[in-house]
């Protein structure tokens, strides 16, 4: 499943609406257990700490007749934006895999990936993006079940004002300034 909810800023600390145990349902509080680090939820009754972990995301920025594919999101949050291919990575799936996964299903196109292009994060969100540049080798471009509209567009035409997130903008600016608009096959 490709749960797209992918650069979602929500606070790491201060709870995330966790209320009990994992370990035994006690009530969970936020208390500060070391100078300097957000408070974390310790368990009233049996003293579990709940370690609330990084999100991980990863994607591709792949090209397609000249351009790089993207795709319109279905979904919020950045509903009717676009951003490339990418979601969040399963426990025990590697970055990579999850991010050929996550391009099959959301762009329908097989990929392979070629390098990483950059690792992108932000304060005041859970979030770590991955991304990878990838060659298709087969598929079919059209939208997933997650997205309105599918296209690939020379980088001179992708629309800059119009990116879902922080990281579709750093991404795609990097990966502009690596391959440029001769290299894009």
């Amino acid at each position: 499943m490709a749960t797209h909810d992918h650069h979602h800023h929500a606070h790491h600390h201060g709870g995330g609406g966790y209320r009990f145990c994992p370990r035994c349902a006690g009530a969970l509080a936020p208390r500060v257990l070391k100078s300097g680090e957000p408070e974390r939820l310790v368990c009233e009754k049996c003293s579990f700490i709940f370690y609330q972990d990084p999100k991980v995301v990863a994607g591709t920025i792949c090209t397609l007749e000249g351009g790089v594919v993207l795709l319109r999101r279905g979904i919020e949050p950045a509903m009717g934006k676009w951003v490339f291919p990418g979601g969040y990575v399963d426990r025990g799936e590697s970055t990579a895999e999850a991010a050929v996964r996550e391009t099959r299903e959301e762009s329908r196109l097989e990929v392979v990936t070629r390098s990483l292009l950059g690792v992108y994060s932000y304060s005041g969100s859970p979030n770590v993006i991955i991304v990878y540049v990838a060659d298709v080798v087969g598929g079919t471009l059209a939208a997933g079940d997650e997205s309105t509209e599918a296209g690939a567009f020379p980088l001179s035409r992708v629309p800059w004002d119009d990116l879902a997130f922080p990281s579709t903008v750093e991404a795609l600016k990097d990966f502009g300034r690596l391959y440029g608009e001769g290299e894009l096959c």
